[in-house]
Parts: structure tokens; C-alpha cells; sequence
């Protein structure tokens, strides 16, 4: 079983930066693997942020394209999120999901979700 960790949260003045991290532990698997980033804003349905293939392939939701960026280091089995000019509306907990292709998605693993505060 995967174990995640995420950090990297906390409070930024509007335009800032923060950079998330998210750290896997345990049996990890290098093929069919999905690595995402969500978040979930108080009462507000979770949203996929982003996602990142074994493949390197990564996708974005529309209100952060051109402003977050998901990258992993296999060497440190971490996956980041970048997050460039960070406006209030991004203010969520963010959790990262480790997401095994072919396997029943009851096994995904999840991280334990991390703060972020976007105010002035």
C-alpha cells in the first residue's frame, strides 16, 4: 500500500507562490500510475487540479492552466504542484491521489490534504 504525504500549504498574499508537495511511501508502482492533485474548497464539490501520467503527460483544470505546474521527482518518489500567482478563488485543502490504472478505484490512496490560503 502507498502512503502519501502532502505538504507545502499555508497562507500567500494574492500573486504569490506556494509549491505543494506530495511524498509516496510504500509499494509503488512506476507503470500505469496517475498522480493528481485536488482540492476542495469549504462548501464546494472537490475539483481535479491536476494530473500527471507515468508517461510525464500532465493535464490541467482550466482555472489554473498557465499559472500551476505538476512535476514529480521519481528519485525522491514525490510529486509537486507549483502554484504561480495564486489568487483568493484558490483557496482550498489540496490533497494529492495516487491512482493505479487496472486496479478497482476503491484502492486509490490519498494524501491527507494540506491548507491553502490565498487573502490579503
Amino acid at each position: 500500500q502507498v502512503h502519501l504525504v502532502a505538504s507545502g500549504g499555508g497562507l500567500v498574499q494574492p500573486g504569490g507562490s506556494l509549491r505543494l508537495s506530495c511524498a509516496a511511501s510504500g509499494t509503488i508502482f512506476s507503470i500505469n500510475v496517475i498522480m493528481a492533485w485536488y482540492r476542495q474548497a469549504p462548501g464546494k464539490e472537490r475539483e481535479l487540479v491536476a494530473t500527471i501520467t507515468d508517461g510525464g503527460r500532465t493535464n490541467y483544470a482550466d482555472s489554473v492552466k498557465g499559472r500551476f505546474t505538476i512535476s514529480r521527482d521519481n528519485a525522491k518518489n514525490t510529486v509537486y504542484l507549483q502554484m504561480n500567482s495564486l489568487k483568493p478563488e484558490d483557496t482550498a485543502v489540496y490533497y494529492c491521489k495516487y491512482r493505479r490504472l487496472w486496479v478497482p478505484s476503491e484502492n486509490d490512496q490519498w494524501g491527507q490534504g494540506t491548507q491553502v490560503t490565498v487573502s490579503s
